[in-house]
């Protein structure tokens, strides 16, 4: 005769224990704890493959503006802001109107138009605080929208401006845009990456210590960013030079950055 009480005993399904429990927990939250910084890195890398891609958009547009125009920069004049639209949002501003940004000159050159001209690495490092404020209930004025659509800072050295690259000393050492917080650096050592060829000096005076835009200077250098001083990011800016090529400048106080890399003249090469 089977005994079915023996069985039915020998079948019973043991459950977890507290302790158990506890153990597995534990063991989550250290792989969770090795994990996420990995995460995070591939999120950033990925960031950055596409503002880089978009950077050799900008600069496939470039280079069509400049066969057309006879190899002339355009000379963006009082364009310094992040601003594509008029106050309606719908209305495209004129090119080279105060507070308007320097890519609307490329705008017929670009499919995606404005969206190429964003980086999601700026979007992470800013917080939406850019260093212009605006007014409004549009697209142009709202901060958030601005902040995915106006990422690069022309170089607007007064020897850039409206310049013939065929009068460039090394056009593949000119740089045309880069990531920056300013739309549009305007070539001196308070917002650009040179320090005039001064060795010991310091670069991007506005963005450092004691400088009126010092809480920005994270957004310059904001990929592969391994610091957490406000400011030493150990991390890089990305160049779209003059003659298409993309590549990024490491976190630097201006003495490897020579002037020539803003007036395009051979006379400023360190």
């Amino acid at each position: 005769m089977v005994d079915y009480r023996r069985e039915d005993t020998e079948h019973v399904r043991r459950g977890f224990t507290l302790i158990e429990l506890l153990v597995v927990i534990a063991i989550i939250a250290v792989l969770l704890a090795i994990l996420m910084p990995a995460m995070s890195k591939i999120k950033e890398v990925a960031r950055e493959t596409a503002c880089k891609s978009n950077l050799k958009n900008v600069g496939l547009a470039v280079q069509m503006y400049l066969d057309d125009f006879d190899r002339k920069i355009p000379d963006t004049q009082s364009s310094n802001q992040h601003q594509w639209f008029e106050s309606n949002g719908v209305t495209y501003r004129r090119p080279g109107s105060s507070g308007t940004y320097w890519g609307i000159f490329y705008r017929d050159y670009i499919k995606d138009q404005t969206k190429v001209f964003g980086c999601p690495s700026f979007q992470s490092a800013t917080n939406t605080r850019l260093i212009y404020t605006y007014s409004g209930n549009s697209k142009a004025s709202d901060s958030s929208y601005i902040i995915k659509h106006a990422a690069f800072g022309l170089n607007h050295h007064e020897r850039a401006r409206g310049r013939n690259t065929e009068t460039i000393y090394r056009p593949s050492e000119f740089i045309y845009c880069l990531d920056h917080a300013e739309p549009r650096p305007d070539g001196g050592t308070s917002d650009c990456l040179h320090n005039n060829n001064n060795p010991g000096s310091m670069n991007l005076t506005s963005y450092r210590s004691g400088g009126s835009r010092s809480y920005s200077y994270r957004q310059i250098f904001r990929h592969n960013v391994r610091r957490s001083d406000p400011f030493e990011t150990g991390g890089r800016t990305n160049v779209l030079w003059v003659d298409g090529h993309v590549s990024p400048i490491e976190e630097t106080t201006g003495d490897n950055i020579p002037l020539s890399y803003y007036t395009g003249d051979k006379e400023d090469r360190l």
